[in-house]
């Protein structure tokens, strides 16, 4: 009898522990899925915005490339592509970079802040709203 009382708790304690998992892994799922949809509306918006600004769409997946290509589209020399990987410099770089590229769609330093803090609702917006790309003149090194 005492034995069938210590399987019968194990046997509740592992169906717990199954609960638990279960639980664990459909929250990984939904965090999974959750990723996977901002990532596409990201890449939806960086390829839109790309077009626009007369560079191929498919350069917004490459990872190194779609910043090239943002500081090309910022109008920033090649030096600020090299300021974005250096620690903390890269802050003040992807801002202005950032700042930049709102000024190339028309838009103000505000909306540039905005693709900063929120890219996945800025970008997409820019890339497909109204907005009209203009090359905007180098404003110098640094």
């Amino acid at each position: 009898m005492n034995q069938n009382v210590d399987l019968s708790a194990e046997f509740a304690q592992n169906a717990e522990l199954q609960t638990v998992a279960a639980a664990g892994g459909a929250i990984f799922m939904v965090f999974m899925l959750a990723a996977l949809a901002l990532s596409v509306v990201m890449i939806a918006g960086m390829w839109a915005l790309f077009t626009k600004a007369g560079k191929p769409g498919w350069m917004a997946i490459i990872p190194i490339l779609n910043a090239w290509v943002l500081v090309e589209i910022s109008g920033r020399s090649a030096l600020w592509f090299v300021l974005m990987f250096i620690p903390l410099v890269n802050l003040v770089a992807i801002l202005l970079i950032w700042m930049d590229v709102a000024k190339s769609f028309g838009k103000g330093p505000e909306y540039g802040i905005g693709l900063l803090l929120l890219p996945y609702v800025f970008v997409p917006v820019l890339g497909f709203g109204s907005a009209q790309y203009t090359p905007q003149a180098s404003p110098g090194l640094v």
